[in-house]
């Protein structure tokens, strides 16, 4: 065979591999997803979160045609589940619902995390943004911020978080370098829900945590409300004052939450996942329940979401360090 025919014949067949790939890709693309996808909360159930998780699954199923499970698997700030996320097959079978503490605070907090925040991950979409709130039991004795700053200079108290290197867990800690209390003691739970628990029952003083996973019970009247992390007041809560206007001018902590899947995942898979998420929080309900909640959503796309998360995971490595945060 001479040279001619043999790079003729060659190029015949790289041409028809590279022809026979694509329209496979895209079948299976277009057959996505052809078992259930499994949608990782890296908290206890209870938190905002689980609360998220659920409400886009039981639409997001329905809209791909098929089925979304959540699964919590909670611990470290979100690190444990995260981590399992990261090694999971880039098939667009398994999601995970990252937080400002997973995919942003907590490579600064921890020295052996088992993840890259950015690099183990692509961004599928942005659920939103929300403050937090300083709460404390209904019947406790402290009425505003100011109340509760000036009893945390005059005798030790506790503060519960959802966990080490969580946005509740970083407030807390701004909060008490900003106003020099060094008698709060901070303990950390494993999520929102169980740190709501033990402040509803009285086991801790107070404690931040997103208007998400509070609203409940702030409306059900178990628990005040003091004041909001925000720079401005929270539409869902337009009595509750901000922590800069009382105590702290220029104090400002917000939360987010958002969607990843394991890096390689193929870019058709999550833009379609970013599409039809898109859809769902755009919808006049979800709308409805996101604002109840206090959340602001934010579509972007997953190139957007990336860099705002490394913007991100500056920011908290150099307040951080201000700071000098240490984990428990």
């Amino acid at each position: 065979m001479n040279t001619t025919r043999r790079s003729v014949l060659a190029s015949a067949a790289s041409l028809a591999a590279f022809g026979s790939a694509f329209p496979l890709r895209a079948l299976a693309a277009d057959a996505y997803p052809s078992k259930p996808i499994t949608y990782t909360v890296a908290f206890p159930p209870g938190g905002t979160s689980d609360i998220l998780a659920r409400l886009i699954a039981d639409k997001l199923g329905p809209a791909l045609k098929g089925t979304v499970i959540v699964e919590n698997k909670a611990g470290a700030g979100g690190s444990v589940g995260s981590e399992i996320v990261s090694h999971a097959a880039p098939d667009g079978y398994t999601l995970l619902g990252g937080t400002i503490s997973s995919h942003a605070i907590n490579v600064s907090l921890y020295p052996k995390l088992g993840y890259d925040p950015v690099k183990s991950f692509v961004p599928v979409t942005l659920i939103g943004t929300n403050p937090l709130v300083l709460l404390v039991k209904a019947d406790s004795p402290y009425k505003t911020a100011k109340d509760l700053a000036a009893a945390a200079k005059s005798k030790p108290l506790t503060a519960a978080s959802a966990g080490n290197g969580t946005s509740q867990h970083l407030a807390l800690e701004l909060f008490k370098y900003k106003l020099g209390l060094k008698d709060v003691v901070h303990v950390p739970y494993k999520g929102s829900g169980p740190a709501l628990q033990d402040t509803l029952a009285g086991q801790v003083d107070m404690m931040f945590d997103t208007t998400v996973a509070a609203a409940q019970f702030i409306e059900s009247g178990k628990l005040r409300a003091l004041a909001v992390t925000s720079a401005k007041r929270v539409s869902s809560l337009p009595d509750v004052p901000t922590i800069a206007e009382t105590v702290l001018p220029g104090f400002e902590v917000v939360s987010w939450q958002a969607i990843f899947a394991p890096a390689g995942t193929p870019k058709p898979l999550v833009d379609r996942l970013n599409s039809e998420i898109g859809k769902i929080l755009a919808t006049a309900d979800m709308q409805e329940r996101l604002t109840k909640l206090g959340m602001l959503s934010q579509p972007m796309t997953s190139d957007q979401i990336q860099a705002f998360q490394k913007a991100e995971v500056t920011k908290w490595a150099e307040v951080i360090k201000a700071a000098n945060i240490k984990v428990d």
